[in-house]
């Protein structure tokens, strides 16, 4: 035991002085070490050196969607790095996982997306999206239009682009390298959607786009009708309509892919984190045939981007697997099952705590306000919900917070996997934490 508590003090001196962490608090880094630090992890459990156990309720980054420790994916990885590890697929050059990918993401995807441009996550994804939607105009004889709008609450990754069209202000302010290509439309409004357009000049927009639930901006399912009226209105102008499936692809809201709850197809199709369920770094864009046909058709050179891990044959291979599991286990049923399930669960909590404002999912994506008063949905003068985040992985349950745009919304995506028991020990610890703080702040 005293070795192990020497080995942790050593890894936590060691991450404090070498480690910079994505998204993370640098002072909290530097004064408390990291707050875990994970050795295993088993369906919707992670464990620590410390030898806690949580439940996983975030699939970590929304991405683990056939739970940990899958061994057939590890198996997969291992064969195809022993065959292949990797080969460039520039220069036309290709490899049998990276092929059969593509033609299996045809398969699957809505309507007539068709093609796939395969990158290493979803920022690299967004940002080529927007890169082939301005390419595409150049081919079609339309280079003025160049412009992206996105939604306001928005967040579509941290690459230059990808911030731009993220509509999370912080994120753009952590830099001064605002793009004046980008501009944002209210969340769920179609008119201020129509004003943005007409204010920036139809004639300069290249595309919309748009996550068919947001995620990172705390939670908001659309409202009925909505994307409807966003394909009309992308239809009328002339403008590419591009879905961000990072989040809501791979069974993730109860179907294949979140666009399909709203019955209409986008013109390209950002993916990422659940095609892999993070077990191999892997993203990609899928395009309509049409925009496919007029590449081929428009284009006389090369096509002058792309990433060295393009097609990763390794990556690839996994993510086949990866469908395989989500298809045979049945995984995106389970997802609408349990994601009703949990949703059952909040609406109980809303009832049982006096802090919870609006219940909210899709799937199993879910989202709790936390409020001072529910009658008037008042909020507190400092956010509550990191204090819940904390308290409830002090008892055994990972969550998230966001409070960007003065919200204060706590945020729930566990593996697809989870059963009926764990989702009932998911609640439990929720509903305790939320006491546990109710307790302090209604003092």
């Amino acid at each position: 035991m005293i070795k192990d508590k020497n080995r942790i003090q050593e890894l936590m001196e060691l991450d404090k002085k070498h480690f910079l962490h994505p998204t993370s608090p640098i002072k909290q880094q530097q004064d408390e070490g990291p707050s875990f630090i994970f050795t295993e992890g088993k369906g919707v459990h992670l464990q620590d050196m410390a030898g806690n156990t949580v439940i996983d309720g975030m699939s970590s980054l929304w991405n683990v969607n056939v739970g940990h420790g899958r061994e057939e994916l590890g198996k997969v990885a291992m064969e195809q790095m022993s065959k292949l590890a990797f080969s460039s697929c520039f220069a036309t050059f290709s490899n049998e996982p990276a092929i059969r990918l593509a033609a299996k993401l045809a398969e699957i995807a809505p309507g007539d997306l068709s093609a796939t441009f395969f990158t290493s996550g979803g920022s690299e994804a967004n940002d080529t999206a927007y890169k082939l939607a301005r390419h595409y105009w150049i081919l079609k004889g339309q280079p003025n239009r160049r412009k992206i709008i996105s939604r306001t609450k928005s967040y579509h990754g941290v690459a230059m682009g990808a911030t731009n069209a993220t509509g999370l202000k912080p994120f753009r302010e952590f830099t001064n390298s605002f793009d004046p290509d980008f501009c944002y439309a209210d969340h769920f409004s179609t008119q201020d959607l129509r004003e943005v357009i007409e204010a920036e000049g139809p004639e300069s927009i290249a595309a919309f786009i748009a996550e068919p639930v947001q995620g990172a901006g705390g939670l908001h399912v659309a409202p009925d009708g909505y994307f409807q009226e966003v394909r009309s209105i992308c239809d009328e102008y002339g403008i590419l309509f591009i879905t961000d499936e990072v989040i809501t692809g791979f069974g993730r809201t109860g179907k294949y892919f979140g666009i399909e709850h709203y019955g209409v197809v986008p013109d390209m199709m950002c993916f990422a984190k659940g095609v892999t369920s993070g077990y191999a770094q892997l993203g990609g864009v899928m395009i309509s045939e049409k925009i496919h046909k007029d590449f081929t058709e428009l284009s006389t050179g090369t096509l002058l981007h792309g990433y060295t891990y393009s097609g990763h044959p390794m990556a690839c291979a996994v993510g086949l697997k990866n469908i395989d599991i989500i298809e045979q286990e049945n995984l995106i049923k389970n997802a609408e099952v349990m994601g009703n399930e949990m949703l059952k669960g909040f609406k109980w909590i809303q009832g049982e705590r006096r802090i919870v404002g609006k219940v909210k999912g899709l799937g199993l994506m879910g989202g709790i306000e936390i409020v001072k008063d529910q009658q008037t949905n008042e909020r507190f003068q400092t956010s509550i919900a990191p204090m819940i985040v904390t308290e409830a992985a002090k008892r055994g349950l990972i969550c998230r917070s966001v409070v960007f745009d003065s919200q204060d919304t706590l945020v729930f995506s566990p593996p697809l996997t989870i059963n009926k028991e764990e989702m009932a020990r998911l609640l439990e610890i929720l509903n305790d934490a939320i006491a546990a703080i109710e307790a302090q702040v209604l003092k």
